[in-house]
């Protein structure tokens, strides 16, 4: 791969600022991810990162069969691809309950999956299936130490998945761990940390199945964590996201994870309002804004400290100002891909240095049709 990989020779037709998608780099990086995982049928990819009907079908033509989701719209627009297997990462609850049903009536041929770690949840979700006729595979959502969803393993853990074998209109589909605060950079430690965490659902599997009841899959993981997870037995599969574009936060946090950057924002000089300073027209519409600067990398330009971000603007200081106009066009890396793909209704796909073509970022919307 050369440095200039990712300039676009027609770059006056596209405006600014725009998300850029690389379609042969997103192909390897897919590839990687399957010869790290040994077997595309370890993989169950989150697809949040990039919310694009085209990315499915790389990963269909790899061989990937399964797909974890986020919200209602992603698990629409991953079923009309015609996937096979959905997981609905969140907890199903309110009017989510009624549309997961919709959507699986809509899409008979995908079998859709949801995780839950809630007493009442479950109650509801077996009310509300078994009043549909239908029957709904719940995973148990475990808490490995983020404490941002899930239960912890232990007896109540125990028990609640004993519940979700009993209530009517649903059936045990195994556990779920994601444990996305495990991202230190050294990988000796990083695998320490994640092999301590998944002690609790290894063991709780193992008195699941004492007490006869099965748990036919473990989904665990995200990106820093997916190749440790790999190493497991075939029951885990693993929940990369981020990997298929890549993002300068984990290139910089993750450097034993050789991905390739698949996805930039382009940018251009609006305004020069000093001797060290350009003005670019990156605000917080175009790029992710919930971490600390520096939220972009930009490309050839590492020496910038952003001074101010607005709404429609971003503002840089570097002494090497004076060789950008306005108007000069700028590639940008994005801090964290995922929410900045949100930000955007359309990628411009960039194959062999020309912007050919748009992609539709369909599943950015909350609401597709159901």
């Amino acid at each position: 791969m050369t440095k200039d990989w990712h300039r676009i020779i027609n770059v006056d037709d596209v405006p600014s600022p725009a998300l850029v998608v690389y379609p042969d780099r997103i192909a390897e990086n897919i590839r990687r991810m399957v010869t790290i995982a040994g077997n595309p049928r370890r993989l169950r990819p989150h697809m949040k990162t990039h919310k694009l009907p085209e990315v499915i079908k790389l990963q269909a033509e790899a061989g990937i069969t399964k797909v974890k989701c986020a919200t209602i719209a992603e698990a629409e627009m991953v079923a009309k691809c015609g996937v096979p297997d959905v997981l609905f990462a969140y907890q199903p609850l309110g009017p989510n309950v009624r549309r997961l049903i919709q959507l699986i009536k809509q899409h008979p041929r995908t079998r859709f999956s949801a995780i839950a770690d809630d007493e009442a949840a479950l109650r509801n979700l077996s009310k509300a299936f078994e009043a549909a006729s239908l029957t709904l595979e719940v995973l148990l959502d475990l808490d490995t130490g983020m404490h941002r969803t899930g239960i912890q393993p232990g007896p109540r853990a125990f028990e609640l998945y004993q519940l979700i074998t009993k209530l009517p209109g649903l059936r045990a589909g195994g556990l779920h761990a994601y444990d996305g605060h495990l991202c230190v950079s050294d990988l000796a430690e990083r695998t320490t940390q994640c092999d301590a965490a998944f002690e609790g659902v290894e063991g709780l599997k193992e008195q699941l199945e004492g007490a006869r009841l099965q748990v036919p899959r473990i989904v665990a993981g995200g990106t820093p964590t997916f190749p440790i997870h790999a190493k497991r037995t075939d029951e885990v599969e693993c929940g990369p996201g981020t990997c298929v574009f890549w993002d300068a936060g984990y290139g910089m946090k993750l450097p034993d994870m050789n991905f390739l950057v698949a996805a930039l924002v382009l940018t251009r000089v609006v305004s020069k309002p000093g001797p060290n300073r350009l003005c670019l027209d990156l605000g917080h519409k175009a790029i992710a804004a919930e971490n600390p600067h520096p939220r972009v990398r930009l490309l050839g330009l590492s020496d910038a400290k952003a001074v101010m971000h607005s709404e429609e603007h971003l503002v840089v200081e570097t002494p090497r100002a004076n060789e950008f106009t306005v108007g000069a066009v700028i590639y940008g890396e994005p801090w964290h891909i995922c929410p900045t793909v949100a930000l955007h209704s359309q990628a411009v796909v960039v194959r062999n240095g020309r912007a050919e073509a748009r992609w539709q970022v369909v599943a950015r919307e909350r609401t597709l049709s159901v």
